[in-house]
């Protein structure tokens, strides 16, 4: 038995670490080494040169800094509206709550690519095509769902007495909220953060329909700055690909465990 539960784990581990493992070494090679099919080979030389091209050409601070901005933007709200919109829905008793949380619910279910044209179309109208916002936007939209199904779940596993001892002593809603349910959606609210991040970093099926300058273009455009007509730099676009997601695996890399914990935490009731 335990030795089949190896077994597992050591298949699980090649087949999620070597995609990694082996676009660092695609991203030291030159052309003609990943041309020739070699997929399995180190590189011959170390070219450093696809790295510092990769960080001039492909523009990647400009590239960086926009999904540093939609993706903290995105969080701030999601945070905020989510964990708001959980606690009025899973805490106070009022006639409309479950006809909300099932709308919330029905958000989880709606295909992203359904409303790309309506959203071109509202955008273009409203003026704010081709900006920030009509990135943020969406992302809010699709994220808040997801935010609200995670932090509900916590709460409901929130005993009523907690809240009701701090009504007795004269607390507010919002002085409840903010000083003693908040702090204890940590968890939780960790895991949101992580899942948001990790989808609206890596997005690019939105971003390419609503965006279309390429002072806006966040870092999954950046391999096109290394395809033309008549040539592609496979190297520098390994690296640029390497750069991507860097942030995103040290980002997993240290908070996973808190993405165990809120969702275990958001699982012990309901």
């Amino acid at each position: 038995m335990i030795t089949a539960v190896w077994a597992l784990f050591s298949v699980l581990f090649v087949t999620q670490v070597y995609p990694l493992v082996w676009l660092l070494l695609y991203s030291f090679k030159s052309d003609e080494e990943i041309l020739d099919g070699s997929f399995f080979s180190l590189p011959n030389k170390m070219l450093w040169s696809n790295y510092s091209n990769a960080f001039v050409s492909g523009n990647y601070l400009m590239s960086l800094f926009n999904s540093i901005l939609v993706t903290g933007a995105t969080l701030i709200v999601v945070v905020a509206l989510g964990s708001m919109a959980s606690y009025a829905m899973t805490r106070f008793k009022w006639r409309y709550g479950g006809l909300f949380m099932a709308a919330f619910m029905i958000g989880i279910m709606i295909p992203h690519q359904s409303v790309l044209l309506p959203l071109l179309i509202l955008f273009k109208n409203m003026g704010i095509l081709n900006t920030y916002l009509a990135l943020i936007l969406p992302y809010i939209a699709f994220a808040i769902p997801m935010a609200v199904f995670i932090l509900s779940g916590f709460l409901r596993s929130i005993p009523y007495e907690m809240e009701e001892s701090a009504f007795m002593d004269g607390a507010s809603v919002y002085r409840l909220f903010f000083s003693i349910i908040l702090p204890i959606m940590k968890p939780p609210i960790m895991t949101v953060v992580i899942l948001t991040f990790i989808s609206v970093w890596n997005e690019y099926i939105k971003a390419s329909i609503l965006v279309s300058s390429s002072e806006l273009k966040t870092l999954p455009f950046g391999v096109y700055s290394f395809i033309s007509q008549f040539s592609t730099n496979y190297g520098s676009m390994g690296a640029f690909l390497v750069m991507s997601a860097a942030p995103v695996v040290i980002f997993y890399f240290f908070m996973a465990q808190r993405i165990t914990r809120g969702m275990v935490a958001g699982a012990v009731k309901g």
